[in-house]
């Protein structure tokens, strides 16, 4: 049996059936694209009324990019302030004397790590007189301890409003003494699973319960209220991660806790779990046309420097927690600073220490060197 031969008119009536049909989806992508630029008015409305800020701009400054640098320069040093667990208390007799923490403790560290960062980058780098094209201070989250466990809300010294308050008071004064010494102020920011207000870590709308985000607009907005957001870019997007360029170099900052893999070992720690994480998370920005070349991490509270990802240790420090569930060593509460040279890319490393060491001996400390003696004797 033969098919039927389409007349012109037949044809005719195809081609106006697909035209429709395809006029219809072009309507309906339109009304898509319209409820998606609704929803982010409506989110940014929201943003607006509850923390009286402007519009976010996602674009990072120009300067950071760094076009224009010069060969012969230190390049952009780059650090990370994360996991002060504002409102904690550590007693040193729950860390058998390896730290104490606490409110008066927080403000201590914190100005011990603006005068070293400053002083690292122009005493300690060669030639006093350097120029930097500016500094960018990457806040990595925790910055706020919260209460949603049992034993926070027991012994903390601040509740997370205050400690919000608190943090607000010292990163202002923080960035404004890095923009006097720098110049410029890059500020990627993300928000950790600590400063929580519901029992387990969401993951729809993360930024909208967590007290670091009402932090970092509070941020936004004493720098637009003095006008000083020409020299201080807050980039604190309603997501767990941020992607930046320096010097070419496409940084990922992230808190760390959302890697998507668990675990670690005896013998070589949180190293695996975090190598892990990093090669998931390779794999889906690269699919999301969002590829990094360097992760920045928190969370773990500790200074690894690894193979193109860097954990920043905790400014909070050795607590009860690692000490007694953990068993994990001590470590003197620090934070991270590096340098991005247009040339080399990442060079100088420093861990900007916080506190002392932990002390050995008072005997052993009287010696700049000294060694066991051997108890073999000759025959």
């Amino acid at each position: 049996m033969t098919a039927k031969t389409k007349t012109d008119a037949d044809r005719l009536a195809d081609a106006n059936d697909i035209i429709r049909k395809m006029l219809a989806a072009e309507r309906e992508l339109k009304r898509e694209n319209k409820d998606l630029y609704d929803r982010l008015d409506a989110a940014e409305e929201s943003r607006r009324q509850h923390y009286d800020i402007a519009a976010y701009d996602p674009t990072p400054p120009t300067w950071i990019s760094g076009k224009g640098g010069k060969i012969g320069s230190r390049g952009c040093p780059i650090t990370v302030w994360s996991d002060p667990h504002a409102g904690e208390v550590v007693k040193p007799k729950g860390t058998n004397g390896a730290n104490k923490f606490n409110k008066t403790v927080l403000e201590k560290r914190f100005t011990r790590l603006f005068d070293t960062t400053v002083d690292l980058c122009y005493n300690h780098m060669g030639r006093a007189k350097t120029e930097y094209p500016g500094i960018i201070v990457c806040l990595g989250g925790d910055m706020v301890g919260g209460d949603n466990h049992e034993e926070l809300a027991r012994t903390n010294d601040m509740a997370p409003l205050v400690a919000v308050n608190k943090m607000s008071d010292l990163l202002c004064a923080g960035l404004e003494h890095m923009a006097s010494k720098f110049g410029k102020v890059y500020v990627p920011a993300v928000v950790g699973n600590h400063g929580r207000n519901v029992k387990k870590p969401p993951f729809k709308d993360i930024t909208d319960f967590n007290y670091d985000y009402a932090l970092y607009c509070n941020l936004i907005r004493h720098f637009e209220k003095t006008r000083q957001n020409k020299w201080i870019h807050i980039d604190a997007p309603e997501s767990a991660d941020v992607h930046f360029q320096s010097y070419g170099t496409r940084y990922m900052l992230t808190h760390g806790d959302n890697l998507g893999v668990k675990g670690g070992d005896g013998i070589i720690g949180a190293i695996g779990p975090i190598m892990r994480g990093s090669i998931k998370l390779g794999t889906q920005t690269h699919k999301l046309g969002l590829d990094f070349d360097h992760l920045i991490l928190c969370h773990w509270h500790q200074l690894l420097w690894l193979p193109g990802v860097t954990v920043n240790n905790t400014l909070k420090g050795f607590d009860e927690f690692s000490a007694l569930r953990l068993r994990a060593p001590p470590t003197t509460p620090s934070q991270a600073l590096w340098f991005e040279h247009p040339e080399w890319g990442t060079t100088a490393r420093w861990e900007i220490y916080l506190e002392g060491k932990i002390k050995a001996a008072a005997s052993a400390r009287r010696e700049w060197v000294s060694w066991v003696k051997s108890s073999t004797t000759s025959d």
